[in-house]
């Protein structure tokens, strides 16, 4: 692996379990009151986007990152709907 795809994933690993302490405490507390509905729907659009855009690049970086990043903020925005 060259050193540009080995940043990119440090990058995308450190990205990425930013949000498992979110996840945790929204799944821990049952409560979800404090993340705004509005951004999730934002964010996980964006990132949606931006999986499709590492595809189209074929950048393993981008698709692991946003793939997995993804993931846990939809965990995030179903325990948003389901602790309405």
């Amino acid at each position: 692996m060259d050193f540009l795809t080995v940043l990119g994933l440090a990058a995308a690993t450190l990205t990425t379990i930013a949000f498992l302490p979110q996840m945790f405490k929204t799944w821990q507390s049952k409560s979800a009151k404090d993340v705004s509905f509005v951004m999730l729907v934002t964010f996980n659009s964006g990132v949606f986007l931006w999986l499709i855009y590492g595809i189209y690049l074929q950048a393993l970086p981008i698709i692991l990152a946003n793939s997995v990043t993804l993931f846990f903020n939809l965990i995030i925005l179903w325990l948003k709907i389901k602790y309405r």
